[in-house]
């Protein structure tokens, strides 16, 4: 578990002391937050839940911001333990996604986001496949030459089970090329960052995975982006092609936000979410935001109940389309 300190709720009630704010902009700041992430290091989850943080600290909206990775289950593990120790977690806020949906219609684990007080749907994240730095593959047209060539030879990883997220993407992609979605041989990983390994190993010929991963692999000069699940090219990627240019007609954004344990009392649920909403007005966010190539998605409360409600709807009906219910 990492730590992560600021001393920006100190200077402001340093400044709220000498009167040049008023003593109400101090009493709001939370004084921290531990964010669970239900997944390794690498992935989408923790970027998410450690960017959020670093903008709520760097705001001074929040204190102190605290980091745990729970991996295990699908994400499963961290929710029961979060359901299981509602009662000490009201300070924990856990980071999810599109994920929670996917894996409680599949009955990977028995619970589902009703089970949890709901806080906040954030940000959106496209989705991407990269392929290796070196690799032969440059478009998407090459992935599916080789994918027709040879298809067993041709697997596609994701840091998500088999029906989950990154896996749901891949089939969708295929299937939107005219290909047979449940023909693709998906191989899972952990968490993003061994899904990396295993491209750069040549364990598999591409990688399905949150677009702000993507960047940042490609930026660091580890991957090619062929595809992104974007209506039209993203500013941060502004090189990578969508999946609509390569004649493949599909989109998704994956959203990703903040849930707390049950039973969390109003007023802390009110303060949680009152700085998250804040937070989007701060220069400090909008660099996490720019930088990973986010999309704002702000869901609090009765419409971010309404935003699952709905996607679930959606999902499962397309889940059985592709055979995954």
């Amino acid at each position: 578990m990492t730590t992560f300190n600021l001393g920006r709720r100190a200077l402001i009630a340093a400044v709220a002391a000498i009167g040049l704010v008023g003593p109400a902009a101090a009493d709001e700041v939370v004084d921290s937050i531990h964010f669970l992430i239900p997944g390794g290091a690498g992935g989408g989850w923790d970027g998410t839940a450690r960017g959020t943080g670093e903008a709520l600290t760097n705001a001074g909206l929040v204190g102190t911001a605290s980091y745990e990775n729970m991996s295990g289950g699908g994400g499963g593990k961290a929710i029961g333990y979060l359901i299981e120790n509602a009662d000490s977690n009201h300070g924990t806020l856990m980071v999810n996604s599109t994920p929670i949906v996917i894996r409680s219609l599949t009955g990977v684990f028995p619970h589902n986001f009703r089970d949890l007080t709901l806080v906040s749907g954030t940000i959106g994240d496209y989705a991407a496949i990269v392929v290796g730095k070196d690799s032969p593959i440059n478009s998407m047209a090459d992935l599916l030459a080789a994918y027709d060539a040879d298809p067993g030879a041709t697997a596609i990883g994701g840091g998500s089970v088999p029906g989950g997220m990154d896996h749901l993407v891949a089939a969708m992609v295929m299937e939107a090329a005219g290909k047979d979605a449940l023909g693709v041989k998906y191989i899972p990983y952990d968490a993003g960052g061994k899904a990396m390994a295993a491209l750069l190993s040549g364990e598999i010929a591409a990688l399905s995975t949150g677009f702000s991963e993507a960047v940042d692999l490609a930026n660091a000069g580890e991957v090619k982006i062929i595809g992104v699940t974007a209506e039209e090219r993203v500013d941060a990627a502004p090189d990578a092609q969508t999946m609509k240019e390569q004649g493949i007609d599909t989109t998704f954004v994956n959203w990703r936000g903040f849930f707390a344990a049950p039973g969390l009392p109003e007023d802390k649920l009110a303060a949680y979410q009152d700085a998250i909403a804040k937070m989007y007005d701060t220069p400090e966010w909008e660099e996490v935001r720019a930088r990973n190539g986010w999309v704002n998605i702000h869901n609090s409360g009765d419409d971010f109940s309404a935003f699952l409600e709905d996607q679930e709807k959606q999902i499962s009906d397309l889940m059985k389309k592709l055979g995954f219910l």
